[in-house]
């Protein structure tokens, strides 16, 4: 599931949330995220995307991460600041650098079915308000997050299937 809408409570933002369920304990699938390096293995070849801190990056919160990627052609620099860390169950990032006018990323994740939850929610705004967001932006995040889930069941293997 990726849902993306107005931001309930700030004009002019939106927000995106995604729910995944993996089968996988929770402090495995923790551990995966907890590398910043990882997020190169969760993000399309099309955004040329690179960790550009170097290994090993210690999360902790105040940890800042840099980036670089490139969107529509565009070099970007990125950094973001790992706002909140509680190991093994959530952790917030916020860009301090980049595209956007706001990034706030929660990821949460819970013990659930033998296996782990993970939801992420993202608040973010854009430069040039909604006609950039629906031309552009909605649509990038889209591919991006669900390149993203289908790069995590091939980690961790496929989504649970309920039967009724």
């Amino acid at each position: 599931m990726i849902h993306i809408g107005s931001h309930p409570t700030i004009r002019g933002a939106y927000q995106l949330q995604t729910e995944q369920w993996l089968p996988s304990p929770l402090e495995e699938v923790f551990l995966f995220f907890a590398d910043a390096h990882r997020l190169q293995d969760l993000t399309p070849p099309f955004l040329n995307f690179h960790v550009v801190t170097p290994r090993p990056v210690t999360m902790f919160a105040g940890t800042k991460i840099e980036y670089r990627l490139r969107l529509h052609g565009i070099p970007i620099r990125w950094q973001s600041e790992i706002s909140e860390w509680l190991p093994p169950f959530r952790f917030v990032d916020r860009q301090l650098k980049g595209p956007y006018s706001l990034w706030h990323h929660c990821h949460t994740f819970e013990e659930q079915d033998g296996g782990t939850l993970v939801r992420d929610e993202v608040d973010y705004a854009v430069p040039g308000g909604g006609l950039i967001h629906w031309l552009l932006v909605r649509r990038d995040l889209l591919q991006i997050f669900t390149y993203r889930r289908r790069q995590l069941e091939m980690f961790f293997g496929g989504e649970k299937i309920c039967l009724a």
